[in-house]
């Protein structure tokens, strides 16, 4: 004779799962953390670009100044008109560009330094003055 509800115990591995079977808590804990972990060097890996970038804007502005004051040390005081004349001159191997190939802007005199030279980058949006500008 046949038994009639016949109770049987499953073990966890022995039931059968849907699509949402196969996330258990455990695995879905798992792969959060996953994303989680994923996100955050994602993240910060774009915080260390930007700053790699800024910091060689920093160092083009640096080499740029320099050759701008060996240019008037070497004609009397006078300013380049542009720093193409840099170039053409020897005082710089190649036009000066900022970390995302724009290149440099500059006053002489400057305002900030009245007897010097103000060298300057638009920053990552390419907007002059704008607030991410880099001096």
């Amino acid at each position: 004779m046949a038994r009639r509800n016949a109770s049987r115990v499953f073990f966890p591995w022995e039931r059968k799962r849907g699509v949402f079977g196969v996330l258990s808590r455990a695995r879905a804990r798992i792969v959060l953390a996953v994303v989680v972990v994923v996100f955050l060097v994602v993240v910060v890996r774009r915080r260390e670009e930007s700053a790699a970038a800024t910091r060689a804007t920093r160092a083009s502005l640096t080499t740029a100044g320099r050759a701008l004051v060996s240019f008037r040390s070497d004609h009397g005081g006078a300013c380049p008109r542009e720093l193409g004349e840099l170039v053409a001159g020897g005082y710089s191997y190649d036009l000066p560009v900022d970390a995302w190939g724009r290149p440099l802007r500059f006053t002489c005199p400057g305002r900030m330094d009245t007897k010097g030279i103000d060298v300057w980058s638009d920053g990552p949006d390419g907007l002059p003055g704008g607030l991410d500008r880099v001096e």
